[in-house]
């Protein structure tokens, strides 16, 4: 296989042609679930007809989803740390502790981020787990755009649905090292909005892209067709 040098950083890691970048899958955990009233990374999904209990939870179904196109899935915890590590563990993925969750998202971001570094991969498969998982088409369609992307020298493949961003989106270690190159006071928006010609936006219909779940009313009003 030829060798291509990652010129858009002047960094000298290779990438492969024919042969995908090796990925973690990052799940942002640590948050306080404040206006939830508890975690919701514990909330149940898929909910079953009739009331009946469901069968796993919002951070098993996102591990589940990520598990088939990556070579691990790293889950940002912080203080709920003890209670996420047997889900975590049971679903054969590895928990990665934010030791100052109290300083956002942009810090769990980081936290998770430099763990796929530390690990040798070269991209990261992220999304947030206040959100009912995506279609797995939806995943596999980000999948296909997002090889296509790194031939052409982009850094990062962002959803979107009618026009909004959402998530999961995939990065590239230039895309990596952005964000954590950046101020702690940042956001992944701040940064992205900074490397926009590195970014390719990819219309997808599934309405769960933007699905973000703060509150139970919010829950309790997700549509009919995400609940089975």
């Amino acid at each position: 296989m030829t060798p291509i040098l990652g010129r858009a950083t002047g960094q000298c890691y290779l990438r492969f042609m024919g042969r995908a970048l090796s990925r973690c899958g990052v799940i942002l955990a640590a948050g306080e679930s404040s206006r939830m009233g508890r975690d919701k990374a514990l909330l149940p999904w898929p909910p079953l007809a009739g009331g009946g209990l469901a069968t796993g939870c919002f951070l098993s179904a996102a591990i589940n989803l990520f598990n088939p196109y990556v070579d691990v899935v790293l889950v940002v915890a912080g203080k709920n740390e003890p209670n996420l590590t047997p889900i975590v563990y049971a679903n054969g993925a590895s928990l990665v502790v934010n030791p100052e969750p109290e300083r956002g998202q942009f810090s769990s971001l980081q936290t998770g981020l430099q763990e796929v570094l530390n690990r040798g991969r070269d991209a990261a498969l992220i999304t947030l787990v206040d959100r009912p998982p995506v279609k797995p088409a939806t995943v596999e369609a980000l999948d296909e755009a997002f090889e296509r992307a790194i031939r052409q020298w982009k850094w990062c493949v962002v959803p979107e649905y009618h026009g909004v961003h959402g998530h999961p989106f995939l990065a590239a270690r230039e895309m990596i090292e952005a964000f954590l190159k950046a101020p702690s006071s940042s956001s992944a928006r701040d940064v992205q909005q900074t490397h926009q010609d590195k970014i390719v936006y990819v219309p997808i219909d599934d309405p769960l892209l933007t699905a973000n779940i703060d509150t139970p009313e919010q829950y309790a009003a997700l549509p009919e067709p995400a609940l089975h």
